[in-house]
């Protein structure tokens, strides 16, 4: 996994039921702490907090789900101010630090979500404004700065497992994401779009006789292909979507808010950018009701068609006049 990339593992919907759970556990965390303050305003605005903190639990819960990537950075930085805040009004160092013990859901949140740049980015303006909030309480500079190192300690364990938890659902080869990883994210897109009656299109893209590539040319250079199918994919695709190596010379592409004819012109424009590498490809949509199975089974079938059609197209499914024979036909599938 690059600085520059994402964990794999961080789907909307996971950052989105995390980010609610922590919010939660802080906001609770938060009013029972104005058990030990004195009444008046410094207890009020503490509770104040608090619930603040329980309401963005409510929205992220509701919502969070449906945001742009960019939104999460966002609610970590409010986040990050609602705890310094309540560092700040503290009574005393005791209660300080309580509190100042919160920004590890931030920690955890920063590198569970963002790329390692960002969530670092992150991890600097909170370990900035916790030293500065818990100096000004009282607390000695010794353990305001001890306390720092045990946050980057937290984010730097967090990384390295997320790190390995992406690399589980990611092709060595292509840097896509694998079958498990396309899985996961399959379910997670179909869970939305059944929730928000937005479209889902799927695509199956097979590299027409690749083992024809690999018998005549070597494996070297099969495996160069592959990755240059990956890398125009990548380049061509719009954001949003995810592209994965789908197994052998298979790769498949998710389009969330794309119906299946917008998709469909979008895979034989890019099929038709890059000639040098012969594509077979078939495009189906999300029905409601729809498992993850029938889905890609609906694709796999416009796939079928492009290759007993002749290869080197892209097909959509049920739209395409397959031969009178084509019933009985093994698919050709190289």
């Amino acid at each position: 996994m690059s600085r520059s990339a994402a964990p794999e593992v961080a789907t909307t919907r996971v950052m989105a039921r995390i980010l609610a759970t922590f919010f939660a556990f802080g906001g609770s965390a938060g009013l029972l702490m104005c058990l030990d303050v004195e009444p008046g305003a410094r207890r009020t605005v503490l509770a104040a907090l608090g619930t603040v903190a329980l309401v963005a639990a409510a929205v992220a819960g509701r919502w969070g789900a449906r945001w742009r990537r960019s939104y999460f950075h966002g609610a970590v930085g409010a986040a990050t101010a609602l705890i310094v805040s309540a560092v700040a009004l503290a009574p005393n160092p005791v209660t300080a630090m309580a509190a100042a013990f919160l920004v590890t859901f931030v920690v955890v949140d920063a590198h569970f979500f963002f790329s390692a740049r960002q969530a670092n980015a992150h991890l600097g303006i909170a370990v900035v404004g916790i030293t500065v909030a818990l100096i000004a309480g009282d607390v000695g500079i010794g353990t305001a700065l001890g306390y720092d190192l045990v946050l980057v300690s937290i984010g730097t364990v967090i990384r390295q497992l997320v790190t390995l938890a992406s690399s589980a659902s990611r092709d060595p080869l292509t840097g896509l994401s694998n079958r498990r990883g396309f899985d996961q994210a399959l379910e997670e897109l179909m869970a939305e779009a059944a929730r928000t009656g937005e479209p889902l299109s799927a695509v199956l893209i097979d590299v027409d006789h690749f083992k024809a590539v690999n018998d005549t040319y070597g494996h070297e250079e099969g495996d160069r292909v592959l990755r240059r199918v990956a890398e125009v994919w990548q380049r061509e695709v719009p954001d949003g979507t995810f592209l994965a190596r789908h197994g052998g010379d298979e790769f498949s592409l998710l389009l969330p808010g794309m119906r299946a004819t917008t998709a469909l012109a979008l895979v034989r424009r890019v099929c038709a950018a890059n000639p040098e590498v012969s594509l077979s490809c078939g495009v189906a949509q999300y029905q409601a009701g729809d498992s993850a199975s029938q889905l890609m089974r609906s694709a796999d079938r416009a796939l079928y068609d492009a290759k007993i059609l002749g290869r080197g197209r892209a097909e959509l499914v049920g739209e395409s006049a397959r031969p009178a024979d084509a019933i009985t036909r093994t698919p050709p599938r190289s």
